[in-house]
């Protein structure tokens, strides 16, 4: 998952175009970006360099991007330097992680001059130079001064050279004898000592010859296994000599994992996409992994929220269950005022208790504590005060207690939801009903709305070749349920608890036992039971279900219905 020599060894191949072409126009977007477009025999051409420390990068576009309101100095020295600058050739010194564009330039003078636009995709060692027809650097967009690095200095004045201090081999010029040495000799495992001696060569290249070889990766290479080492090492350069490049992606449950320009069958079983060239490769891949990464942080964001609130709901609900328990004294209270009241004129004031036989209850005695400073109906009038106002807490506390683990299991269905996201649409229509409900601070009065795209629900197939779709939030049950669904469609939902709808589309067929297991299941997994828990599953048609006025979203109502169990 790097710009490793094969790779870049294929974008060359593939900007071969620009060879005669014009730089038309020079952008820095970022600190440490280039946009370079130019005018080439086949038509316009967006150049995207990027020497970024985490994600250095070097591909065709049609993206654009957003220019500063001032060029930075670095942009406007390329200006002055190779801006209409015509490009004669595009090179990589063996397989090292260098492009050299050649740019021919008129000076002040309007003599031609040669130019060199260096990029090192290195990693956090990424470096866009240009120099002059003697390796002088003029600039880069990184200065590295000696006491940054040791190696060698990248400042204006100095002799540009590739840095070589790992010592590694051009796989390019390789003989058998010596690469069966080296590798014998590194006393490492074999993709490890192909990754140590040879330039350009990454662990996914490593890993990939090692397979092709049938050899443990891990494992030090013997005699033999340096000649199979060998063969299939050969077979790769033979590949980068011809050209014979295969831009791809290997996908893991729905996922990008790993990009390269040669077919990785050490991924074998895995899902792969193969691409025109190796521009599209690399924008869709790291498009996708910023699209995850967006979606990851954001779902991570709303987890810790929901977590947050579902911690203090849950919190209150104890405090709430210990107050309702607290109420169950009522009933002894009461016992007391009425005992009192049927005994008060066989009492006298001043006494701390008094036993008295309760006539209810077969004449058991019961000990009943009194205020000493009270007289015998002041305690009766404190007894059922007590008694009044438990009860009272019982009937609302019973009402705010049943609201808070409707909330509990609400949030808790959320978090599912969450975590089924697969879209920032999806997380943004969560958002807005954390929002609604109070959970999130809501956008400020004033503030521009923006128009979000809907999210789409999840979708499954049958066994039996039946669409069922899954929403993934309260909005999206409402647009399955109402939108999406028919009047002779079968709706499927967890019975008495928060949950997605699940919609099975019937087509005028009917359904068969297999699809309303299938759809049960499916709305037991999605609800706020837990994992294992068996679910009482509701089902009917789409046409027995009201949307009440005024209605929450995902909130309908039914009286014609079956039930199912099925295992969240």
């Amino acid at each position: 998952m790097a710009f490793d020599g094969i790779t870049i060894a294929n974008i060359v191949s593939d900007m071969q175009q620009l060879a005669g072409g014009r730089i038309a126009k020079i952008v820095q977007p970022e600190k440490d970006e280039l946009l370079l477009t130019v005018n080439t025999a086949a038509g316009a051409k967006k150049l995207l360099i990027s020497a970024g420390a985490s994600l250095p990068l070097f591909y065709f576009t049609e993206k654009p991007r957003q220019a500063p309101m001032a060029a930075p100095a670095f942009c406007m020295l390329l200006r002055k330097h190779i801006g209409n600058g015509r490009i004669l050739s595009l090179c990589q010194p063996g397989l090292e992680r260098v492009i050299r564009i050649e740019i021919e330039h008129a000076d002040e003078m309007g003599d031609l001059v040669k130019k060199y636009l260096i990029t090192e995709l290195m990693g956090r060692h990424s470096n866009i130079i240009l120099t002059d027809s003697e390796d002088t650097v003029i600039d880069s967009i990184k200065r590295i001064p000696a006491h940054v690095s040791s190696v060698r200095e990248v400042l204006p004045g100095r002799r540009y050279f590739i840095p070589d201090e790992l010592k590694k081999k051009d796989p390019l010029c390789e003989t058998p004898e010596a690469f069966a040495e080296a590798v014998i000799s590194s006393g490492r495992g074999a993709a490890d000592s192909l990754v140590g001696i040879y330039s350009g060569v990454s662990p996914a290249v490593a890993s990939e010859i090692c397979y092709r070889a049938g050899i443990d990766a891990d494992s030090p290479a013997d005699k033999g296994g340096a000649e199979r080492l060998w063969e299939s090492f050969c077979g790769l350069t033979d590949t980068v000599r011809r050209g014979d490049f295969t831009p791809n992606i290997v996908f893991k449950n729905n996922a990008p994992i790993e990009f390269a320009s040669i077919p990785l069958s050490v991924y074998d079983g895995c899902e792969r996409r193969v691409f025109e060239d190796a521009s599209s490769m690399l924008e869709f891949y790291y498009e996708e992994k910023e699209t995850r990464e967006r979606i990851r942080q954001k779902s991570s964001d709303l987890r810790k929220t929901v977590d947050t609130v579902l911690a203090r709901e849950v919190k209150k609900a104890d405090i709430q269950e210990k107050q309702l328990s607290d109420t169950k004294k009522a009933d002894r209270f009461r016992l007391f005022g009425e005992l009192l009241t049927a005994y008060a004129h066989e009492l006298s004031d001043g006494a701390d208790s008094v036993i008295l036989s309760d006539y209810n209850d077969g004449g058991r005695e019961v000990k009943v504590p009194l205020d000493p400073a009270l007289t015998i109906r002041a305690n009766v009038a404190k007894y059922y005060e007590k008694y009044q106002k438990l009860r009272r807490t019982k009937a609302a506390v019973t009402e705010q207690l049943a609201r808070t683990r409707e909330s509990i299991d609400e949030l808790l269905m959320t978090a599912k939801w969450i975590d089924a996201s697969q879209t920032t649409e999806d997380l943004d229509e969560i958002r807005k009903e954390l929002s609604d409900a109070g959970y999130v601070k809501k956008q400020q009065p004033g503030a521009k709305k923006q128009k979000r795209a809907a999210g789409v629900p999840l979708h499954f197939v049958s066994a039996d070749g039946f669409d069922i779709y899954v929403g993934k939030n309260n909005t999206q049950n409402e647009y399955v349920t109402f939108k999406m669904a028919g009047p002779e469609d079968w709706w499927f939902h967890a019975k008495g608890r928060p949950g997605s709808h699940v919609i099975v589309k019937a087509d005028g067929c009917e359904l068969t036992d297999a699809a309303f297991e299938e759809a049960a299941a499916l709305a037991a997994r999605y609800s706020s039971a837990g994992e294992g828990e068996k679910v009482e599953v509701d089902y009917t048609k789409r046409k027995n279900l009201k949307k009440p006025q005024g209605g929450a979203a995902g909130f309908v109502t039914y009286h014609v219905y079956f039930s199912i169990v099925a295992k969240a």
